[in-house]
Parts: structure tokens; C-alpha cells; sequence
């Protein structure tokens, strides 16, 4: 921890009639802040513990401030707890604050400082963030939770079939929650025992998984009633549709619907100068994991059990031009466009009509 004695404090006083404006860098134990006041002049540069009782002891005593902090771990209870104590809070994307993740002087004192002038100057300059209420939080964790248990159960059945694999044996061939201990029923006596106790772990966790299972079902019903409109797609289940409602949380946060594949990352990225306009890859920002569900209900509308749909019809006939990737492509805009349907049936409710656009141009063409 560095020592207090390198830290700066003005002769200049706070007073409750200064408009102060203060960065917070957050660590993991403990935490820098730089204070200016209204001219942009430091008055207290010090360190305090990453916790909620030193936090209420430092800053509840300050007059109304605005605050800015990068996202991070701590990032969503501390923005919560400075809002609580009636502070203007700016939670800045941490990757888009090229003056911190460029700078070739990385110190916790001197982020704090260039927080704190980014604020003052433009909060826009933050590429400012809305954190998700502590609510939707938990909720999202147990999604999060069952997410890593199926992480874990992966990895486990790929060990045993490479495991087998080098006694030129195989297990049968299943998909991960199928498989239970009888699938070692055609391997030699030596390599069924040694796998017993690995297998019953897997059937542990899928035992887990299936409690998850329940309980986001159970959630999407009772607390996500709104769930049931998006579920209309046949695709989108309980889970990719609990977790896209608890990580958007407030639907109205775009203009647009468009605007929520932008927000998960499925977007391609844009570098036109002059005339040209090279191809780009898509810019996964947002959350990794809403997008890896909105990616998994794009193979299913594209594979053999999606229903027919304008989505499908679409998607499938982007996957038939060819060329390198095409289908690969194709699951992406998909997932895309999905994400897209997702938040316009959200925000307006309205009935899921799979093959709207063919029906209206079929009647036009009539």
C-alpha cells in the first residue's frame, strides 16, 4: 500500500459551497481519489480501504460531488453506495478510457487525477455506463453460477473420451447431460473403474444444473413475467431469455431496437476513411455471455429442428451465398437480428408473427 506521505493535500479547504469533482480508482484492498475543486485545482489526493464502512465514513461526510470510477469488480456496489449518499455517479467504461489503458504511467494516483478531469471537463468523455440494480444482479448469478457448472461439466467429459481415446476405446456417443456411469458399459474392466469416479461427478453436476434449471424457470415466471413475450421464438428459452431481460434490465435505455445488437457486441465494426470501407470483424463489446446465448438460439433457428421463420428463411439464404465462413456468418447476423426482435417484442408485447414479412410480401406479389 503506498504510503500516505506520498500523497498530496492542498492547503485549500473543502466547503460545502465548492463544486467538487472527484475520480476514485478502484482496487482490490484499497482504493485512490483525487478531489478538485470548481477551478480544477487538486485539494486532497488520498487512499482508503475498498470497503462499504470506509467509503460511508470518507465520502458521506463530502457535500454532493460528481463522482466518476471505472468499471471494474467493485465497480457495481460502490456505484450503488456513492448513489445511496446522494452523489452524481459516472461509472466509465475502463476500455475506453485511452488517457488510462494507453498511458505509459500506470499509477493508482494518477488515474484518479485523470478521472477526475475527464469528469470535470465531459462526462461524456467516459463513455459513460449504466450498472444493472442488485437485484438483477443475484438473479444474474445464478445464471452466471449454472453457466460455470456447465463450463466444468465440459471439460470433465471431454477429459474421459481423451482419456479412452489412448486405450484406442471410445464412449458412446451422447451429449454432455446424457451421460451417466453405463456409458463406460463397453470399455475394458481397468478403464470402467478408473472412470467411475470422474462420471459420478459429472452426474453430480448435472443433478446442479438441473436445480438451476428450475430455479431460473421458477424466476422467469414469478419475477420476469416479460420473459413470456420473448419466449414466443422458438429458440428462446428460459434461459437466454431471463438473461437477456436481467442484462438489459431497462428496455427504454435505446432509441432504437437496432441499437441492442450494437449493445451485445454483434455489430461489425466500422473504419471508413476516404473510400475505404474495409470489412470488419464484429466488435464484441457488451456482455460475453448474453451473447454466447444469443449465438447458441441462432444455430438452433438455423439447424434442422428451427421452425420456419422469416429469421430462418434469411438467415439460411445468407448461409447459401457461399464462400469462406458463409455459415458462420450467417449464425452470427442472425443472432443479431435476434437480439434485435428480442427487445422490439419486449418493448411493445406484441404477438410473434414468424412469417410476417412472407406473408405481407406474398399478398403484395397477389
Amino acid at each position: 500500500m503506498q504510503k500516505i506521505s506520498t500523497m498530496r493535500t492542498s492547503g485549500n479547504k473543502i466547503s460545502s459551497a465548492d463544486k467538487l469533482t472527484i475520480g476514485l480508482d478502484l482496487g482490490d484492498r484499497s482504493s485512490s481519489y483525487c478531489v478538485l475543486n470548481e477551478a480544477g485545482e487538486i485539494v486532497l489526493e488520498h487512499k482508503l480501504a475498498t470497503t462499504p464502512q470506509a467509503m460511508t465514513q470518507v465520502f458521506g461526510t463530502m457535500p454532493r460531488c460528481r463522482m466518476a470510477l471505472e468499471t471494474g469488480t467493485h465497480s457495481p456496489w460502490v456505484s450503488r453506495l456513492l448513489t445511496a449518499l446522494r452523489h452524481e455517479v459516472i461509472v466509465a467504461h475502463a476500455q475506453k478510457v485511452r488517457l488510462i489503458v494507453k498511458s505509459r504511467r500506470k499509477d493508482d494516483r494518477l488515474d484518479a487525477r485523470t478521472l477526475a478531469r475527464l469528469a470535470r471537463i465531459d462526462p461524456e468523455l467516459l463513455s459513460p455506463v449504466q450498472h444493472r440494480s442488485a437485484q438483477a444482479q443475484l438473479h444474474l448469478t445464478e445464471i452466471r453460477a449454472r453457466a460455470e457448472l456447465v463450463r466444468s461439466r465440459t471439460a470433465l467429459v471431454n477429459s474421459a473420451r481423451g482419456l479412452v481415446k489412448s486405450y484406442g476405446e471410445r464412449l458412446r456417443k451422447c451429449g454432455t447431460q446424457q451421460i451417466r456411469r453405463e456409458a463406460t458399459s463397453g470399455l475394458s474392466t481397468g478403464l470402467r473403474e478408473a472412470l467411475e469416479p470422474l462420471l459420478r461427478e459429472v452426474e453430480s453436476l448435472n443433478e446442479r444444473i438441473q436445480e438451476y434449471d428450475r430455479r431460473i424457470e421458477k424466476m422467469a415466471k414469478e419475477t420476469y413475467p416479460e420473459t413470456a413475450v420473448l419466449k414466443q421464438v422458438k429458440g428462446v428459452g428460459d434461459l437466454i431469455a431471463t438473461a437477456y431481460v436481467l442484462t438489459i434490465e431497462d428496455p427504454h435505455r435505446f432509441q432504437k431496437s437496432r441499437d441492442a445488437g450494437c449493445f451485445v457486441g454483434l455489430q461489425p465494426g466500422r473504419r471508413n476513411s476516404g473510400r475505404s470501407e474495409p470489412q470488419m470483424h464484429i466488435s464484441k463489446e457488451g456482455d460475453e455471455y448474453l451473447r454466447t446465448l444469443l449465438v447458441q438460439g441462432a444455430h438452433y433457428i438455423l439447424g434442422p429442428f428451427g421452425e420456419d421463420s422469416d429469421l430462418r428463411r434469411w438467415g439460411r439464404k445468407l448461409a447459401a451465398r457461399g464462400g469462406k465462413n458463409a455459415k458462420k456468418r450467417a449464425v452470427v447476423a442472425v443472432a443479431r437480428k435476434l437480439a434485435v426482435l428480442l427487445h422490439r417484442l419486449w418493448v411493445t408485447g406484441e404477438v410473434y408473427e414468424p412469417l410476417r414479412n412472407s406473408q405481407k410480401a406474398t399478398s403484395a406479389a397477389a
